[in-house]
């Protein structure tokens, strides 16, 4: 079973579950502990070394004589293996920040453009961090519409995450915002942008849906009452539960850790 996990939660593929509230079975698993506290990190994080696989699969030439292996995988790919992986979400939009949490050794950074102070610029900094320090890096948006995604696609994250899904129709919007036409309704430029290594990549049409992550978060009574059906739709990788406004939707107070 594919997990991914950040510090204050974790996802796991088929099944979403509030340890206090109910279970609902969906494409992840999401379980916030009550405590912060572990005993060490590198009980559960290896630390990372700069030789490896891409962040992203490329069929560019420089790419593929500086990969180590034969079929590099995404962190997409490694979660379908069954992988569990480690991450957390960063707020700070400082890159040095950025670096450091790739270098610590987490496979995966969310860039949160939601509640933190930065939007595309600061995001792509933070970008370019993760990138030095072969991290992939999950953009969560302000907002779930189509100018957000295209902006936040154009600049090549391996994940994307949308904010306040509440329907099946919500999630197929946000899956069509990630994918060109006429599969989706995602504006093109991919001649000149980064996600492309800015037109270098000739095999990025070929490969980015297959590449790229997609996330929907269920926030809301509405949002779980309709799971299975967000779950269902073709294209959503992974189901996130936010926690505070979750319980801020069930009336609920909830603290940092509880």
């Amino acid at each position: 079973m594919a997990t991914l996990t950040f510090s204050t939660s974790s996802l796991h593929t088929k099944t979403l579950t509030r340890k206090s509230v109910e279970h609902f079975p969906c494409k992840t698993l999401i379980h916030l502990p009550k405590s912060p506290n572990f005993e060490s990190l590198s009980s559960v994080i290896k630390r990372k070394t700069l030789v490896g696989p891409p962040i992203r699969s490329t069929t560019t030439t420089i790419s593929e004589s500086l990969s180590t292996t034969t079929a590099p995988q995404t962190l997409k790919s490694r979660l379908k293996n069954g992988e569990t992986l480690y991450g957390l979400f960063l707020l700070s939009f400082s890159p040095t920040l950025a670096e450091i949490a790739g270098l610590s050794g987490y496979d995966f950074v969310v860039v949160d453009m939601e509640h933190g102070p930065g939007g595309i610029s600061q995001a792509l900094s933070c970008l370019h961090a993760l990138a030095a320090a072969r991290t992939p890096t999950i953009l969560r948006l302000p907002d779930s519409d189509a100018a957000w995604a295209k902006k936040a696609l154009d600049l090549g994250p391996q994940g994307i995450m949308f904010p306040m899904i509440e329907s099946q129709k919500m999630a197929k919007k946000a899956v069509s915002y990630c994918k060109f036409p006429p599969n989706g309704v995602r504006g093109s430029a991919h001649t000149v942008v980064r996600a492309s290594d800015y037109g270098i990549d000739n095999g990025y049409l070929s490969n980015y849906e297959e590449e790229l992550l997609i996330m929907c978060q269920v926030e809301s009574e509405e949002g779980v009452k309709k799971i299975d059906e967000i779950a269902s739709v073709d294209g959503v990788d992974c189901v996130q539960m936010g926690p505070l406004d979750l319980s801020a939707s069930m009336g609920v107070s909830m603290g940092p850790w509880e």
